[in-house]
């Protein structure tokens, strides 16, 4: 029998945080729907007081999501928008932040409009120049920020190389890994310093939570982030806990499927006349699909595309859609498409869009696990 941490990631997902209930022998780990303990005495409590604080659903949680990234830590968060927070205050007024420049809307939102008040300062770098990290460093930089796969445009940056260049100047290097999942990726092993999920996306993967998670090995920046988790209260409720616990398990066979599907559209609409553009890093001739194969075991189930025609191609397609499903979000099992000018993406100003690639004739697919036929079927249809 292997050890613990030999174990492969199936045996993982299904079994860390998630052994069977001490007290009663449930399989399923409890869902604790309270908000206080009993405590034998005065400071005697049986190791929770109150569950902003903790909770054991939370802590089982918290204990599987550091064994799939395979880091010390875990945090849970309400949202990952509360867990890039949680990353964000481990700085102060003046820090200086070097982070990718094709990331979610709403980290910048985040970066620009709410710790930018408090003088927070973030440089943006194309997030596949190395060269470029390196050279917006300032002795005031106290963080680097990546997204690999990036959103929307899915490039792939070089986690290794970026660690190392951190590591030289002595800051930390977070990577939102919410694309890739730890399935097919897993930036600590990489060098990384810090991990951050949307548990919303494909950790839960269905579409009916929000959720987030940081994972990190380094003990001074949890116990940060952890005093900020009470303090702030940005928690989830067990029952959020377990229904993410719950799509763990599944998280091995969710992805491959995925992925199977997701390589299979992307070729077609590489082949299609009324699309200019693909952005999916399993095609060969994706600038980023040598680096993804040394650096990922997948590809995922993300793709983007660029409409010939303009918005009015996008609006159309959008119109003709029948299995697809015009919303915000990704990584369930139905298919998902949206439109990142207006929706993900709508918080950066125009000419800052424009000036990063989101152009307006961009969808983003965010590929289900329907019958992979059906899905074609669809997209031939609403391409016409």
């Amino acid at each position: 029998m292997k050890s613990k941490k030999d174990l492969r990631f199936e045996t993982i997902a299904i079994r860390r945080g998630q052994e069977p209930d001490p007290s009663t022998g449930a399989v399923s780990v409890p869902v604790f729907q309270t908000s206080t303990f009993q405590q034998d005495a005065v400071g005697k409590p049986r190791g929770y007081e109150y569950s902003r604080t903790g909770n054991p659903t939370r802590a089982a949680l918290e204990t599987s999501l550091a064994a799939l990234e395979g880091g010390v830590f875990g945090l849970a968060f309400a949202s990952g928008v509360a867990a890039i927070s949680a990353v964000l205050e481990l700085l102060k007024p003046g820090d200086h932040i070097v982070a990718g420049d094709d990331l979610y809307g709403g980290t910048y939102r985040l970066f620009e409009q709410v710790y930018g008040k408090w003088g927070l300062k973030t440089t943006y770098v194309r997030s596949d120049d190395l060269q470029a990290f390196r050279r917006a460093l300032r002795p005031q930089t106290r963080l680097i920020w990546l997204e690999t796969p990036t959103n929307p445009l899915l490039k792939i940056c070089d986690i290794r190389a970026v660690a190392a260049v951190a590591r030289r100047a002595g800051v930390r290097c977070a990577v939102d890994n919410t694309f890739a999942s730890p399935y097919f990726q897993r930036p600590l092993d990489l060098g990384a310093d810090i991990v951050v999920h949307s548990t919303t996306k494909y950790l839960a993967g269905h579409s009916d939570i929000i959720g987030g998670a940081v994972v990190t090995s380094d003990r001074p920046a949890y116990e940060a982030m952890k005093f900020h988790q009470n303090a702030a209260g940005a928690v989830p409720a067990p029952w959020d806990c377990w229904l993410v616990l719950r799509g763990i398990k599944t998280l091995a066979v969710r992805m491959r499927e995925h992925e199977h599907t997701a390589l299979y559209l992307a070729r077609f609409l590489q082949k299609h006349p009324r699309v200019a553009r693909v952005y999916y890093p399993g095609l060969p001739s994706d600038p980023g699909y040598r680096l993804a194969k040394k650096q990922m075991s997948g590809f995922g189930g993300m793709i983007s595309v660029e409409l010939a025609g303009g918005p009015k191609a996008v609006h159309k397609f959008f119109s003709r859609l029948k299995l697809f499903i015009l919303a915000e979000s990704l990584g369930g099992v139905e298919s998902l498409v949206c439109y990142p000018p207006e929706m993900t993406h709508g918080s950066l100003p125009k000419d800052e869009r424009l000036r990063r690639g989101i152009k307006d004739n961009l969808v983003r697919l965010s590929v289900g696990l329907e019958n992979r036929e059906d899905l074609l079927e669809d997209l031939k249809i609403a391409l016409g």
